[in-house]
C-alpha cells in the first residue's frame, strides 16, 4: 500500500464500496460507492425512493449485502449480524424514531447503555449534550413532544459511544426551534470526532452543518461535493433533489 492510500485509508471512518442490495428480486442499490471521512458531517440527498435509507440499512446489517464491501475504520461490516454492528461502534437512528413509548426516558437511556455496556459517566455525558431530557427523565417517552423524541432517539444512540452515527431524517416535522437544537447537537458531535452520516430531504435543514454532500439517484451515487462548492454552485440540488 502507498504513502497515499495509507493516509486516505487514516482518514476514513467508514467507506463503501460496490455495494449491491436488494428487497427480495428487486435490486435497490447499485455499486453504490461512499466514504465518510473522520470527524465529519456527511449528507445524502436525493428524491424519495433513490437508496438512502437503504444505505443506512446496509450498514446496519438490516438489509443485506448481495455484493460489495463496508468497512468501518478497516474491518469489514457486511459478515456481521444485524445486533454485533452496534457493538463495534456503528449507531442508528431511523426515520420515525422508534423509541419504546410506554417506558421512561431514562429506561430507554438505559436500554442504550446496554449494547455495550456503558455505565453512568456515558449517561450523564449524554445528558449534557441534551439537558432538556434531564426534566423528562420519568416522563413516558410517547408523551414527549416530536422534538423531544428525537432528541431522546439521538440520546439514546449516543450512548454507544459510536465512531460513526446515521440519522435518518431527524428533522422531519420538527418546528424550527428543534431543528436548530438538532444542527447543534451534530455540530457538537463532529467536535467529538464523531463521523455521521444524516439522510435528509430539506436541503436548507442541514447544509449549515454539513462538510460534504452525496447525491443518491436510483440506487448510486451519481455526485459527492464540499458544501462550498455546492453552495458557489448548486445545480446539482435541483438535478438530484429537484428542489433549489
Amino acid at each position: 500500500m502507498t504513502e497515499t492510500n495509507k493516509a486516505k485509508r487514516k482518514s476514513e471512518a467508514l467507506a463503501i464500496s460496490g455495494l449491491d442490495c436488494f428487497y427480495g428480486e428487486v435490486q435497490v442499490l447499485y455499486g453504490l460507492d461512499l466514504v465518510l471521512n473522520k470527524g465529519e458531517v456527511l449528507c445524502l440527498f436525493g428524491r424519495n425512493g433513490a437508496g438512502k435509507t437503504t444505505t443506512l440499512k446496509a450498514i446496519m446489517g438490516l438489509v443485506p449485502a448481495s455484493a460489495g464491501s463496508i468497512r468501518l475504520a478497516g474491518q469489514e461490516l457486511t459478515g456481521l449480524p444485524a445486533h454485533e454492528v452496534p457493538k463495534v461502534g456503528v449507531a442508528y437512528v431511523p426515520q420515525g424514531r422508534r423509541l419504546f413509548a410506554e417506558m421512561t426516558v431514562a429506561e430507554n437511556i438505559e436500554i442504550g447503555l446496554m449494547a455495550r455496556g456503558k455505565g453512568k459517566a456515558v449517561r450523564e455525558n449524554v445528558l449534557d449534550l441534551f439537558p432538556l431530557l434531564r426534566q423528562r427523565l420519568r416522563q413516558r417517552s410517547g408523551t414527549l413532544s416530536g422534538g423531544e423524541q428525537q432528541m431522546l432517539a439521538m440520546a439514546r444512540a449516543l450512548c454507544l459511544e459510536p465512531k460513526v452515527l446515521l440519522l435518518d431524517e431527524p428533522t422531519e416535522g420538527l418546528m424550527p426551534s428543534m431543528i436548530a437544537k438538532i444542527r447543534e447537537t451534530v455540530s457538537k458531535l463532529r467536535e467529538m470526532d464523531v463521523s455521521t452520516i444524516l439522510v435528509e430531504q430539506r436541503v436548507d435543514a442541514v447544509l449549515s452543518v454539513a462538510n460534504r454532500v452525496a447525491f443518491i439517484e436510483n440506487g448510486r451515487n451519481r455526485q459527492t461535493v464540499g458544501v462550498e462548492d455546492l453552495r458557489a454552485d448548486p445545480s446539482a440540488v435541483r438535478r438530484y433533489v429537484g428542489v433549489g
